[in-house]
């Protein structure tokens, strides 16, 4: 592990779990990368170790220009910025848990010893479970519970899981680095899972040829869905009133920006169409038994007082 992982500080928590995040291929709605982010700047978690990025990473591929290369800032010939590859560690207290966040950026080539590296790192820092996080665009009504696909590392961990109003995937093709994680984790009987939110995304061009496509590029909503569970899941007590905020202003912007369509082409069903998405999904809310039990403590309280 000391090839590759770099660990300055080991934290000494009974409980210490991971969410892990790459900017990678599979980002719909930013839920890979900037959610992990969002969790580094709300718990004001610390550095606390690193993945080496040597061997991971390509500079160029013959024929393209921008595709894979380092990008830099130059202002009157100083180089103010550049921005490079990162696989970054950080940690936080939680209720007293300790949460780790990765935070990386997806291997192009060697992934077989990023993944032994990663896991390295993870069995050294004693993590209990580690969640992953990826996000793909989809067809769906922006203001419902987001569909959560669900792939794990261990069979026993199925009916846990089945808990969080997930879908277990049956998706055959290529992998995402988190996807390909999960059969390594298993070799080494790592607890490890990765939830995937199905993100908005519209094409209008079955309805109109003139309307352009929309989808959601920060699904705040994804987000506030996916830390509920590890809210539950991990025990983190974390505050979700910004999500909540962030979720309710994307829902009013969506409208706006449906409504402005709606006016655009106003010969054009619109209307018809988010209706007919709203009429074919179904719902699958995640409700914790406990907060069941709160709900219905409180109905008999409010019975009890009348």
């Amino acid at each position: 592990m000391a090839e590759m992982v770099q660990l300055w500080e080991k934290p000494n928590d009974d409980e210490l779990y991971m969410i892990a995040g790459w900017r990678q291929w599979a980002d719909a709605g930013s839920v890979s990368s900037g959610l992990p982010q969002y969790v580094i700047d709300t718990t004001k978690a610390r550095k606390v170790g690193e993945i080496r990025v040597e061997d991971f990473y390509l500079f160029q591929i013959p024929g393209t220009h921008h595709f894979l290369r380092p990008e830099v800032k130059l202002v009157n010939g100083y180089p103010e910025e550049l921005t490079v590859k990162k696989n970054e560690l950080f940690y936080a207290t939680c209720e007293e848990k300790g949460l780790l966040i990765f935070l990386g950026d997806e291997p192009h080539l060697n992934a077989h010893r990023y993944a032994e590296a990663f896991f390295d790192m993870v069995e050294e820092l004693g993590v209990r479970r580690v969640g992953a996080l990826g996000g793909v665009y989809g067809a769906m009504p922006y203001e419902r519970d987001r569909e959560i696909s669900c792939s794990f590392s261990l069979r026993e961990m199925q009916e846990e899981l089945s808990d969080y109003a997930v879908k277990f995937s049956n998706y055959e093709g290529g992998v995402t680095i988190s996807t390909y994680m999960v059969k390594m984790a298993e070799e080494r009987g790592i607890e490890f899972f990765t939830f995937y939110a199905f993100v908005p995304a519209y094409d209008f061009s079955q309805v109109s040829n003139i309307l352009p496509g929309m989808r959601i590029e920060n699904d705040f909503k994804a987000w506030y869905d996916l830390m509920r569970r590890f809210n539950h899941m991990f025990k983190l007590g974390l505050d979700l009133t910004d999500l909540e905020r962030q979720r309710d202003e994307l829902f009013h912007s969506m409208r706006d920006k449906i409504k402005e369509l709606e006016q655009k082409a106003p010969s054009v069903n619109l209307r018809e169409y988010i209706d007919g998405l709203n009429d074919e999904f179904t719902e699958i809310p995640f409700i914790p038994l406990d907060d069941v039990w709160a709900r219905e403590l409180g109905d008999l309280l409010d019975d009890i007082e009348d």
